[in-house]
């Protein structure tokens, strides 16, 4: 299997473009990233070009303080558009497979319609790039308007678009709903991404209630082969953490 480093977590100490070479080093086969917009994309991308890694992906903005995402925040749509804008020219920059579109905190009927608008924008103005969505545990992120893969399959049959695609976060999954592993293999036809950490700690991918090992001899079975997003907090330097890497890939 091949993993992708989510630089949102791991090496945070460092600058994005020498923790993209501390991945590189790590032995990771891909990267991905939150909110680089304070990282000139230039820097960025010689990084990308100097280690061979590419870039899988990065959020749209989260908005002012205290937001999460703006797309389905009613009566944000200039702002929502905007952030879509702004990771799909960064995107671009860096090359970066997929923009995942961040929901915010919001519920009811508009802020479904909202979110909606905004994923028809995304899906269209993409180019090629995959628009990506992720439910979020109300335990991290209450409030937030994406919740379960159910409510996600929904809004990816609405919005119709070939290039949306479901985010499956096995922590917040199995927060949320449990059944991961089942849930893989019915939701694969409009899986675009797989991001792990333990549960409930969000750590390492190495223990907790989710048993990786045979996460990873499903997604092999399923024939997956994009890399799998390591999106956990390591709690100390992530070097120390990598342990589980190395079994991982063998398979």
């Amino acid at each position: 299997m091949r993993f992708s480093a989510n630089l949102g977590f791991l090496w945070t100490e460092l600058t994005l473009p020498n923790a993209i070479r501390a991945a590189a080093a790590a032995g990771f086969d891909a990267v991905e990233c939150h909110w680089p917009y304070d990282v000139p994309a230039d820097d960025v991308a010689a990084a990308l070009r100097e280690t061979g890694l590419p870039m899988l992906g990065l959020n749209t903005t989260r908005g002012g303080p205290g937001e999460n995402g703006l797309s389905a925040l009613p009566g944000r749509r200039a702002e929502a558009r905007a952030a879509i804008d702004q990771a799909l020219a960064y995107a671009q920059a860096t090359d970066a497979a997929a923009v995942h579109v961040m929901a915010g905190f919001a519920q009811g009927d508009a802020a479904h319609a909202a979110f909606v608008d905004a994923l028809r924008y995304a899906c269209d103005a993409a180019q090629g790039r995959v628009i990506l969505i992720e439910p979020l545990n109300h335990y991290d992120a209450p409030g937030y308007f994406l919740r379960t893969t159910a409510q996600a399959e929904a809004i990816i049959a609405e919005v119709g678009a070939p290039n949306l695609k479901l985010m499956f976060d096995c922590y917040h999954v199995q927060l949320m709903e449990g059944d991961v592993t089942h849930r893989l293999v019915r939701l694969l036809p409009l899986i675009g991404h797989v991001q792990v950490a333990s549960v409930p700690d969000r750590g390492a991918p190495d223990h907790g209630e989710l048993n990786y090992p045979h996460v990873w001899e499903v997604l092999t079975r399923l024939d997956w082969d994009a890399p799998v997003g390591a999106e956990y907090k390591p709690g100390e330097d992530t070097d120390a953490t990598l342990g589980w890497l190395r079994g991982a890939q063998a398979r």
